[in-house]
């Protein structure tokens, strides 16, 4: 039998509030009831130690602050987590944690599928079903929080350090969604993660793009992954609506962005399609008066894709010609592979039936 009750995962400050007086509850209650859920973490009210008994129970019988659940949980051997999560409707959607040494980044869904079919990406092969909700974007947070131990939020030396609007589909197609959610994230009373430690990814609607900058004030990351238009209609065809011109106008205009804060490219490296001295240089040009910085990410096989990595000698190559040009460059060390959840890997489909699990979540 499904689950009749409200959610209160998603909610933000003013409908929680609302729904508390509907409830007959005064304001504070709500803030109560936040601070527990997003700052403690806790997952059932019947933990609320701050409320009274009798009302823990009452709001039990008209409220969850429910989860989605996990299909599987997968470890990689470099400690990569990636989690398959069912919604309430039955769809599925990827999250995948990767740790550093002293921190790490969680990488975010914000749609069931993709719509924008870019060419080098897994997830681009599955279709858009339908967008996540708020409620189900900041539950992967929690999710993920859960795993690692990392409540409450308060914690100084937590290890998920970081949100990444990167997993499957295009934040900015979903856009009220994801703001909604990532607002909750930032609360302070909550989950509490800065916005400096907030980025989001996009291939370029570059429409939202400044919105994004003047609304949540995110850190920004361009799909680029080609220099010329010719090349990235092929590899990211929302180019053909938003060609390279318009959208790094939308990056000299985003807000905030300065050499403190520069917007991250992101250029996935194929072998003898995007890899060229010349596309470097010509890279260079492109950026010359942005804040920028180039983020090189080997390619990522997967099942029938038609690419192949570039070697290591191009890649070399290439970010020695972005560094001599004084960008940064790193060439990103891939993680998680063996779970399929390295860049570019994502899909909710039946490969999953093919992995098997090493450890559960925790």
């Amino acid at each position: 039998m499904s689950d009749t009750r409200t959610n209160l995962i998603g909610l933000d400050r003013a409908e929680l509030t609302a729904e508390m007086a509907a409830f007959g509850e005064k304001p504070f209650r709500a803030r109560q009831i936040w601070q527990a859920m997003y700052f403690q973490g806790v997952a059932d009210f019947s933990d609320m130690t701050t409320l009274s008994k009798d009302l823990r129970a009452r709001l039990a019988e008209r409220y969850s602050i429910a989860r989605p659940d996990i299909s599987r949980a997968l470890v990689s051997e470099d400690n990569s987590r990636k989690w398959l999560l069912r919604f309430a409707d039955g769809n599925q959607a990827e999250t995948v944690f990767i740790p550093e040494d002293d921190r790490g980044a969680l990488c975010v869904s914000s749609q069931v599928g993709c719509t924008l079919t870019c060419s080098f990406c897994h997830t681009g092969t599955q279709r858009l079903v339908r967008n996540l909700t708020a409620g189900e974007i900041v539950a992967q947070v929690m999710i993920a929080r859960d795993a690692t131990g990392e409540w409450p939020s308060a914690q100084e030396d937590r290890l998920m350090s970081n949100i990444v609007m990167m997993g499957m589909g295009e934040p900015l197609l979903n856009y009220d969604n994801v703001a909604k959610a990532l607002g909750i994230v930032m609360d302070g009373e909550g989950i509490a993660i800065s916005k400096r430690r907030i980025t989001l990814s996009t291939s370029g609607v570059v429409p939202l793009i400044r919105r994004c900058g003047e609304e949540l004030g995110v850190n920004l990351a361009i799909s680029l992954h080609a220099p010329t238009d010719e090349l990235r209609d092929v590899l990211v065809p929302i180019n053909k609506r938003y060609p390279i011109a318009e959208l790094l106008q939308a990056c000299r205009e985003y807000p905030g962005s300065s050499n403190a804060r520069r917007i991250t490219f992101e250029y996935v490296m194929l072998n003898g399609i995007n890899d060229s001295p010349a596309e470097a240089h010509e890279l260079v040009r492109l950026v010359k008066d942005i804040p920028a910085k180039f983020n090189l990410i080997p390619f990522n096989p997967w099942p029938g894709a038609i690419y192949t990595c570039s070697s290591n000698n191009a890649m070399h190559r290439f970010a020695k010609i972005l560094n001599d040009a004084g960008l940064s460059a790193p060439i990103r060390v891939p993680r998680g592979r063996d779970i399929m959840a390295a860049c570019g890997q994502l899909k909710s489909a039946s490969q999953h039936a093919r992995l098997k699990a090493n450890a559960p979540a925790a």
